[in-house]
């Protein structure tokens, strides 16, 4: 499909630097399988809800992926700024880098900052790799957990983008940019979705005999990037990688049996899942990469209901919204949300779609 027919206008103003508080306030446009279009916030989500219905939550936790530093080694020492972007080994990481065209293979970066104590004070890297769009494979000086450590320590959260080049990111981040339920390290970006939910509506939620799933996806930096590609065909996926246990696939399965509806929290455990399961519906254990890139076409497996944020022009989480619930009802869902002063992105305000029948 052509790129420039996920493209839409979008004041610079509906993009949220700051998340609403409590999280749960956070408005929510329900867009039913009809088309219709509801107005609510993400603390009404258990009466939209029915008993039996299983939500599945992504609990990655996002590092400190963001780092700064120096190359050195050479006559002049430019500023380096790298954002972790995929866990190769105990030892090597991909990265996005800028500015890039400063790196050579076999150059060293030294990460640190002064007054802060990590180690020995600094954090080595060489470019092993160096490939397109400011892409290296940087192979660091410390090995295993003294490496994670180490870039807890130096680094920062990543925040999008779109709100880093609005303000500089700071110590409110680190919260703020985290779920609730984050618990395995990995993600260098938030399955945002998920920080919406309060202990609040979680009780809420349980109390309505609703079952809430963990499944784990890293997300990778490539969700913040729109497509560039003319066609949809030609557009590459970033990999990721992701893992459901067996107790929570035999769970959702058996849920799906008795009629439940999979509620996915996020495209990142939508995704998850898609990949998972298999040509009957069954949902699989999984442990492994995936790039499952979904367009309008797609036949659904698994998920019911989607709950997700607003997201880019010309990504590929808004083509995956569209394949949900169909291009002309995004379409104007988003021009619903942005007439009615919808926050948009990471920090925005959220969407509780209703799958079109098949």
């Amino acid at each position: 499909m052509r790129t420039d027919l996920f493209d839409f206008e979008l004041p610079l103003g509906h993009i949220a630097l700051r998340p609403v508080s409590p999280r749960d306030g956070a408005r929510m446009l329900i867009v039913q399988p009809d088309g219709a279009l509801r107005d609510a916030i993400v603390a009404d989500l258990p009466h939209w809800l029915a008993a039996d219905d299983q939500l599945v939550v992504n609990d990655t936790r996002v590092i400190a992926a963001q780092l700064k530093g120096r190359r050195i080694g050479r006559d002049t020492e430019p500023k380096i700024e790298a954002t972790l972007i995929k866990h190769i080994d105990g030892s090597r990481w991909q990265a996005l880098v800028r500015p890039a065209k400063k790196l050579s293979q076999g150059d060293v970066v030294r990460f640190g900052n002064e007054g802060r104590v990590c180690l020995l004070g600094h954090l080595d890297a060489q470019v092993e790799h160096k490939g397109d769009d400011g892409e290296v494979t940087l192979s660091f000086s410390f090995h295993g957990p003294a490496l994670d450590q180490a870039i807890a320590d130096l680094g920062s959260p990543p925040l999008p983008p779109y709100i880093a080049s609005k303000r500089a990111p700071d110590e409110r981040d680190a919260a703020d940019y985290q779920t609730m339920f984050a618990a395995n390290d990995g993600a260098v970006a938030a399955p945002t979705a998920g920080l919406h939910f309060t202990p609040t509506l979680e009780v809420a939620l349980r109390e309505r005999g609703i079952g809430i799933h963990r499944v784990t996806l890293h997300v990778g930096a490539g969700t913040f990037l729109p497509v560039k590609a003319e066609d949809t065909s030609r557009h590459k996926m970033h990999s990721e990688w992701g893992a459901i246990s067996r107790d929570s696939a035999d769970a959702l399965n058996a849920a799906r049996a008795k009629g439940g509806r999979i509620v996915a929290v996020g495209t990142t455990s939508l995704r998850l899942l898609e990949s998972a399961t298999d040509e009957g519906g069954t949902i699989q254990p999984f442990a492994g990469e995936t790039a499952i890139f979904i367009t309008p076409g797609y036949r659904f497996r698994a998920v019911d209901i989607l709950l997700t944020n607003f997201h880019l022009p010309r990504s590929t989480l808004f083509m995956l919204v569209s394949a949900f619930s169909g291009l002309d009802t995004m379409k104007r869902a988003y021009a619903h949300a942005t007439g009615s002063g919808y926050r948009f992105y990471s920090y925005g305000d959220a969407c509780l779609l209703f799958r079109v029948p098949d």
